[in-house]
């Protein structure tokens, strides 16, 4: 199925050959697409015009992906970011996505994976705006930031304080991977206190008490943890 026309692309690539084969697979698809071939260029686009997605290399001229990133979350801008990079290592990983990147993808690719994340991305994004701020849906798992109270299959399940605000930083990243670090600084809090790995202790008896609705919580090796938002 095409996408709608009315969905527009930020591919920031400075490799001709790659920016212009993710062009051609992402129209093909259906998607306006745009390219540039800096990190200023694409910081400048991004103040003139708005797109839905944006895709990004790490290693640009001018300006560095993540330094690209880093300034759009500054500012408050919270499109969707796709890292495309050679750049592998797991520090790499989780420096991307401290600094705002909501999916990362290493080089070689695959075209198909690509798109894929590209679609998924979207629409979470779209699910973003269609869920309110004091309710999250995902499957059987109901959270309800307003009541303090979490459900599964329709069952209440009792929490801690740390597992809570855990489980609703989670949710509410919608299938972006958090890291460690991201996750103690959002679980931190009056009556919560979380230090260093403390947060794999928290996540392995939050997972016990979800029982049926544990397997959505995924571990990513050596980065952090993220929901699984696409179900099957």
């Amino acid at each position: 199925m095409k996408s709608s026309p009315s969905i527009s692309i930020l591919v920031v690539e400075d490799e001709k050959d790659i920016a212009e084969l993710m062009a051609l697979h992402l129209k093909r698809e259906g998607y306006q697409v745009t390219v540039v071939e800096d990190g200023e260029a694409g910081l400048k686009a991004l103040d003139q015009n708005e797109y839905q997605l944006l895709v990004l290399d790490w290693m640009l001229p001018h300006l560095s992906g993540v330094e690209l990133c880093k300034k759009l979350r500054q500012n408050g801008n919270q499109i969707p970011v796709l890292m495309v990079t050679a750049r592998a290592h797991t520090s790499d990983i989780v420096l991307g996505l401290e600094m705002g990147a909501d999916d990362y993808l290493t080089k070689p690719f695959d075209l198909p994976v690509l798109l894929a994340r590209v679609r998924a991305l979207l629409r979470r994004a779209q699910g973003a705006n269609e869920t309110s701020e004091n309710e999250m849906v995902l499957g059987g798992l109901k959270i309800d930031t307003d009541c303090y109270q979490v459900t599964c299959d329709g069952q209440l399940i009792n929490l801690t304080a740390s597992e809570f605000k855990l489980l609703a930083a989670l949710l509410g990243g919608r299938g972006r991977v958090l890291t460690r670090d991201q996750l103690i600084e959002m679980v931190q809090g009056e009556g919560v206190s979380v230090i260093d790995r403390a947060i794999d202790t928290h996540v392995f008896g939050l997972r016990k008490k979800l029982g049926g609705c544990s397997d959505l919580i995924e571990t990513i090796r050596g980065v952090g943890y993220r929901v699984r938002w696409e179900l099957p």
